[in-house]
């Protein structure tokens, strides 16, 4: 079975606990959902899978030329040693490759589509990026070098992947001893936290012993609530602007900047920096004080019609995707590629209409606008 087929067969699954999560959200009074934003998410995740199809020949392909040709060891694929030994890798692995996709620009541009919700539920868990097939390979070829079979990266992999499901949720408290070992809810949600105390912290996949062991562990404070997004908020529901915006950013920068040092360090140093002279402020005034409350979320109110539409549109382009995946191994690369775009300009026009001010709204907004003035 082809890993693509194993995410269809969990996805009614993953629409059971989202199911599940909404309706002890609403039955509490602690409703974490809007429609928008949550056709939003998983648009981006159905595009990501089928990136990922296409994009799945080259990533695996260098993987199984570094085992083939580089391997110090001959580990069979047979011995529960291995896998185990080869999840522990993997997850290990993945705490810095997720680390750096916080610290360095290159893979921030490809990690920052999974933050960009202002809600945090498991809806935001299926959002995910389209570009990281460029450069996250890198981070996992140890396992190929020391001898992990190509079977058993993958199969690690997805279940890394699909462990981290579950702590998308702020309806599941803290769990005790659980947290202190673990990626759980508690812990995750301050990763996805734009809160100072928060920025940066808990990258463990599986594991959060790594984040203890090499100083970006932080626990969720009783008096800081997590808010939840990116600092540079996205303000769209287009999934081709979500991919795109941090790209779009850094090569700006990279224009600005003057010399070959200056324009590789934009992408590798920190998304936030600055090449000198790009209209910084001056150096002697302090930069103010983040305020994670500030700003409002992004939120156009839809008719009701709009809202139809939009979830009858993504309904059909979610059967489209399912059917694209579980048959995607007999289709020629082209029509994957049609697929795809198919897909993407589909969720891009359930973005416009999740994106579109009822009547109504439009005209008390201008009323109130002209009462002001």
């Amino acid at each position: 079975m082809q890993p693509a087929q194993i995410i269809v067969l969990v996805t009614p699954l993953f629409f059971l606990l989202i199911g599940i999560e909404l309706w002890v959200g609403l039955r509490s009074g602690r409703n974490t959902y809007r429609l928008n934003d949550a056709l939003s998410s998983i648009g981006l995740g159905m595009l990501s899978q089928l990136v990922g199809v296409l994009t799945g020949v080259f990533t695996l392909g260098i993987y199984v030329w570094v085992f083939e040709h580089t391997a110090l060891l001959q580990l069979s694929a047979g011995s529960p040693w291995v896998w185990g030994l080869g999840l522990l890798l993997y997850d290990f692995l993945y705490y810095w490759h997720h680390r750096f996709g916080h610290t360095t620009a290159l893979f921030w541009a490809a990690h920052a589509v999974h933050h960009q919700s202002e809600d945090y539920n498991l809806s935001t868990a299926l959002r995910q990026t389209s570009s990281g097939w460029l450069a996250g390979w890198i981070f996992y070829l140890p396992m190929a070098v020391i001898g992990f079979p190509p079977l058993v990266f993958v199969v690690v992999a997805l279940i890394d992947l699909l462990y981290q499901y579950w702590v998308h949720t702020q309806q599941i408290g803290r769990l005790g001893w659980f947290d202190r070992w673990f990626c759980s809810p508690s812990n995750h949600r301050v990763h996805h936290a734009v809160n100072d105390p928060y920025l940066d912290r808990n990258y463990g996949g599986i594991l959060i012993v790594w984040d203890r062991m090499f100083g970006s562990f932080q626990d969720e404070l009783d008096t800081e609530p997590c808010v939840y997004g990116t600092r540079d908020a996205l303000r769209s529901w287009n999934p081709l602007r979500a991919n795109w915006q941090v790209y779009g950013d850094l090569l700006r920068k990279t224009r600005s900047a003057t010399g070959l040092r200056d324009k590789l360090r934009v992408w590798w140093e920190p998304a936030h920096w600055q090449p000198p002279g790009a209209g910084l402020p001056a150096p002697e005034l302090p930069e103010p004080r983040y305020d994670p409350r500030a700003q409002q979320r992004y939120d156009p109110l839809m008719s009701a019609a709009g809202r139809r539409a939009a979830l009858a549109a993504f309904v059909l382009l979610l059967g489209a995707t399912a059917a694209t995946l579980w048959w995607a191994h007999l289709m020629a690369p082209w029509q994957q590629a049609l697929c795809l775009i198919a897909v993407a300009a589909g969720m891009s026009g359930v973005g416009r209409l999740c994106s579109a001010t009822s009547t109504a709204h439009a005209s008390a907004e201008a009323h109130a606008k002209g009462v002001s003035s």
